[in-house]
């Protein structure tokens, strides 16, 4: 019997791992077809104005690419990458970048950086900006459901830190609009100069 039960876990888990390497293998074939033009094949990212991908949680590329698909978050160009993906081959997609290794940038303003770090790890207690580390974690890893900012393309950030102000980024966490909305143009520059030297 207990042999039986034995066997019985090993055919599952060699199903279920060969599932997982179908499901990987099917993620590679998606982004050789279309992902890789912007954010690379390792998820390095072809430009500062694309995301860097390698390292992200499964989890929250999932959930960003179902907010594209749905129109929650706005997109013409990812709406119209995600329009045919399946819930199954998002998760893929996930699970495909999470496995890359991360990268980061050198700071090209080592002041400017400084300042930043201020921010990621105080806030501003002035204006009322809470620290990043409170949500994001003291490397900046996020978690499944908050996004792993470490590494990330510092004019990327600016963007999102903008979009979130102006609301035209509504998809995640209300939280950001009031953080964003009371961030200078010089906090936002410095805090995502600083983030994006983070390993």
């Amino acid at each position: 019997m207990k042999g039986r039960l034995i066997a019985a876990g090993l055919a599952l888990a060699a199903v279920v791992g060969g599932a997982h390497a179908t499901d990987l293998k099917r993620a590679e074939e998606i982004v050789g077809g279309r992902c890789f033009i912007c954010h690379g094949m390792e998820g390095e990212a072809a430009s500062a104005l694309y995301p860097r991908l390698a390292a992200q949680h499964a989890e929250y590329i999932a959930k960003q690419l179902g907010d594209f698909k749905s129109g929650k978050r706005k997109s013409e160009t990812m709406a119209g990458m995600a329009a045919d993906l399946t819930p199954e081959e998002m998760k893929a997609l996930g699970q495909f970048f999470q496995k890359k290794p991360a990268t980061r940038s050198d700071a090209a303003d080592a002041d400017l950086a400084g300042v930043g770090r201020y921010i990621f790890t105080k806030g501003n207690p002035y204006s009322g900006v809470a620290a990043c580390v409170s949500c994001h974690g003291p490397k900046g890893y996020g978690t499944p459901l908050l996004p792993r900012l470490a590494g990330q393309q510092a004019l990327y950030l600016e963007n999102q830190l903008k979009q979130f102000n102006t609301r035209e980024r509504n998809n995640d966490n209300a939280v950001m609009h009031s953080i964003a909305s009371k961030l200078t143009e010089l906090e936002v520059k410095a805090v995502a100069s600083y983030i994006s030297t983070l390993d």
